[in-house]
């Protein structure tokens, strides 16, 4: 177990095992060659994997042919990862996923693991009454791409040609445009008028809700706002906002009962 450790310390390891992932048996020249290393730096590289059974080798005529053993790190998921829980080991990834490949800076996207179904989150995201309990809105559609959406906030009801649902995969994808920036709505929650114009200037953005099964009683939930522009008002409120809502919906679908609302 220590060799294997030490063999996948190496970044340079790590792309040649990911190089025969993609393309399995292939010769010296053939990695030198994708990976852009020496000959002897990728020799020196393949005897570390080869002493640790991370690869294996066998002969075509002159050529030896390098092949990954996916069992050492087999045994090293079950030895470790499986005594964590496994919404640690997500959270992990995801925030690997999010530092490898940062997303634009007019868009954000947040991602939560929630025990719940895939089945009851999309209830959650589109029933008024579950809206309500951890968001404060009551969102009406019938849930058909092109249909309107009406937002219930406050004392607010905002209607708009434009406020639409834009896709709707029950129970997988959702997306919908963001709604209309009314003076009732800012007056219900607090907005200036100021605050509410800047942000009324702006092009109408999106929402796109992602839902994937990731385990017997777990599901990804991926929320991405986009549409944003340079410098967007908008972006600074929601990147405050969705991590608190989601936190809430979470919370109400694992204990029963949402956050308190500010």
């Amino acid at each position: 177990m220590d060799e294997v450790f030490r063999a996948l310390a190496d970044p340079g390891r790590r792309r040649l095992l990911d190089s025969l992932q993609r393309t399995d048996g292939q010769t010296l020249r053939e990695l030198c060659g994708e990976l852009e290393m020496t000959r002897q730096s990728v020799s020196k590289h393949l005897a570390v994997l080869e002493a640790a059974s991370l690869i294996t080798t066998t002969r075509r005529g002159r050529e030896k042919l390098h092949h990954l053993n996916t069992a050492p790190i087999a045994a090293v998921s079950e030895r470790w990862i499986s005594r964590y829980h496994q919404h640690h080991v997500h959270a992990l990834h995801d925030l690997a996923t999010t530092l490898e490949n940062p997303v634009p800076d007019t868009d954000f996207v947040y991602q939560t693991h929630i025990r719940t179904t895939p089945e009851t989150l999309w209830e959650a995201l589109t029933s008024p009454e579950f809206t309500r309990r951890y968001w404060g809105v009551s969102l009406r559609s019938d849930w058909q791409a092109g249909s309107q959406i009406t937002w219930e906030e406050n004392s607010a009801t905002i209607t708009h040609p434009e406020q639409v649902v834009l896709e709707a995969d029950s129970p997988r994808r959702l997306a919908y445009t963001w709604h209309t920036f009314t003076t009732e709505w800012a007056a219900g929650n607090g907005i200036s008028e100021d605050l509410r114009a800047r942000l009324a200037a702006e092009p109408r953005s999106k929402v796109v809700f992602d839902i994937e099964p990731a385990g017997a009683e777990t599901v990804k939930l991926t929320v991405t706002h986009t549409d944003l522009i340079s410098d967007s008002t908008l972006r600074s409120m929601i990147s405050q906002g969705w991590p608190a809502l989601i936190s809430s919906l979470k919370t109400l679908l694992e204990t029963g009962t949402a956050l308190p609302q500010h």
